[in-house]
């Protein structure tokens, strides 16, 4: 990163689920106690930011995405003055800090949503949500055909005090989470106070859930045919009434004046499934979020060929706006990559657990493939983002007992679906069995997703130290992050590499070359190996499913 360079251009953040990373008061829930303690671990796995997932007071219909109070922590997780404390802790280790704010939609709790509730149709009230009226004779159908994520009408209907029937509200996930209305100037009142409520805590941005969401076409038209993402023959221009809406960036124009009020570089990074690299930058425009998820990346093949499309298409559309791309290769609503990559790699994406059942899979390649998409992720250009757990290697867990699944998902599937538990079971931190370190000693809780006692070799206790673990590759290729002189933000080029391999070239004197499927490759003359993800061939050669960084 060059001098004067905003420290957000080329930023690794770790993502900590706080539920799952360290508990520490034993009652089997992480929390920001246990997140204190182990804030030395994340300063020395050398990453440059922290993104907390939601903290904040919650009924946990969705794991803390159905927020009650924005201004606020969750006693399950610790109190308000704990909170500051952390921030001031991670500032001291010379961490930045981020958190989850949620604008699409509250929890049915939270006391807005009560009051609407409680007031007639038409009400101020009713208009911070999006209240409307049933079709049919009397009201029995919903407004229109909007799905929800979690499966599902996207509408549900009240009751009044007297029992009867009365209006529908939308809710894009569970029934629990009633979406905002962003037409309405008190919604954006709030949201404002919010982020000045944190930022005054000394808070240094925030990930924007749903960010492509907030705004709906006017009227609530039906959808219809069209699917999301949008199919490949759909003009790319075409608007769906519900996502990516083109008012959603008034919001983000007014959210960046906020951050730019306050000194010290505070930013925000969009959560926006926006499949068109083109629409995509819109948020990432010099007047409105500073950086946006690359999911295209995320969700990419293990092929050579694929990757290297979505990268240059993310690279010319962020170039067309003068921002960063940021690199992502998992997070809490996605399967775990090596247990994607552990599988046959089709032309459909694989994102869910859904996606991957009844196909068979191979950890030990899955991980394989994981190292070497590791280095390939960290030398891209940009920033880079990585989930909790997965510097340790973690693979999807597959096999939670159904009766311990707390998705929102798998009940409104009723079971069809298998949610995203399977990513957000608790860390392993030390010790031969459950549950790892992740609880004080002698604690009597047991964690609220169990682990699998086969992550005994996986516990960050187990790894530290070992040069073949991924904890230490990840380590290795932070601190040449840190200060290889070609890494971080700038250009590469393409290098010359046969099907099913990628070679690309960093000034000065850098170059990641990642077999993906071809034939063992050779290392250029004179190139020196700063980093290999897998050891190379008896000849020198690079195997396939490795990626070596090299000093040219």
């Amino acid at each position: 990163m060059g001098v004067g360079t905003p420290w957000w251009r080329s930023a690794v953040v770790y993502q900590v689920y706080p539920r799952s990373f360290a508990d520490g008061d034993g009652d089997g829930v992480g929390d920001i106690g246990g997140l204190r303690t182990r804030l030395p671990y994340l300063a020395e796995l050398g990453v440059d930011a922290l993104w907390v997932s939601p903290w904040y007071p919650s009924p946990m219909a969705d794991a803390g995405y159905d927020v009650s109070d924005h201004r606020d922590v969750d006693p399950v997780f610790g109190t308000l003055a704990e909170a500051e404390a952390m921030v001031a802790d991670a500032h001291d280790l010379g961490l930045r800090v981020l958190l989850d704010v949620v604008p699409n939609h509250t929890s049915d709790e939270h006391p807005w949503f009560q009051q609407a509730l409680a007031a007639p149709p038409g009400s101020p009230e009713r208009e911070r949500f999006l209240f409307r009226d049933g079709r049919g004779r009397s009201g029995e159908l919903a407004p229109n055909d909007w799905i929800s994520r979690f499966g599902g009408p996207a509408w549900s209907r009240t009751v009044d005090p007297e029992g009867r029937p009365g209006q529908w509200y939308l809710h894009l996930y569970s029934p629990k989470q009633p979406d905002l209305n962003w037409r309405n100037p008190q919604v954006w009142e709030d949201f404002e106070r919010t982020l000045r409520f944190w930022f005054d805590r000394g808070v240094d941005g925030f990930r924007i859930d749903v960010a492509h969401g907030l705004a709906k076409a006017e009227g609530l038209p039906d959808v219809e045919e069209l699917t999301w993402p949008l199919a490949p023959e759909v003009d790319a221009d075409v608007e769906h009434p519900h996502w990516d809406q083109p008012d959603v960036h008034e919001v983000y124009r007014a959210w960046r004046k906020v951050a730019e009020s306050y000194p010290g570089e505070r930013i925000f990074v969009a959560e926006a499934w926006v499949d068109r690299p083109h629409r995509l930058v819109r948020y990432v425009r010099p007047d409105e979020l500073h950086t946006a998820f690359n999911f295209d990346f995320l969700v990419a093949p293990w092929r050579a060929r694929r990757l290297r499309e979505v990268i240059d298409g993310t690279r010319e559309a962020h170039e067309s706006v003068g921002a960063p791309p940021t690199w992502v290769l998992a997070n809490h609503d996605v399967a775990r990559e090596v247990s994607r990559y552990a599988r046959e790699q089709p032309d459909t994406p694989l994102r869910s657990l859904d996606d991957l059942a009844g196909l068979p899979g191979h950890l030990e390649l899955g991980t394989r493939r994981a190292r070497a998409a590791a280095l390939l992720l960290l030398a891209l250009p940009g920033g880079a983002y990585v989930y909790q757990g997965q510097e340790l290697g973690l693979p999807e867990v597959e096999d939670l007992p159904q009766e311990v699944l707390q998705d929102p998902r798998v009940r409104q599937t009723a079971g069809r679906s298998r949610g995203r538990d399977g990513c957000r079971v608790p860390l392993p931190w030390s010790g031969e069995r459950p549950p790892f370190g992740f609880s004080p000693a002698g604690a009597s809780a047991q964690p609220w997703l169990p682990q699998p006692p086969s992550w005994a070799g996986l516990t960050v206790g187990a790894q530290t130290g070992d040069p073949d673990s991924m904890l230490e590759l990840y380590r290795a290729a932070l601190r040449l992050r840190r200060t290889h002189p070609a890494l971080g933000e700038g250009g590469m080029r393409w290098l010359e590499a046969p099907e099913g391999a990628l070679a690309m070239a960093r000034d000065p004197g850098f170059v990641c070359l990642v077999n993906v499927s071809a034939s063992p490759l050779p290392v250029p003359d004179g190139a020196r190996p700063l980093l290999a993800s897998g050891p190379l061939d008896p000849s020198g050669r690079l195997p396939a499913d490795t990626a070596v960084w090299l000093s040219v």
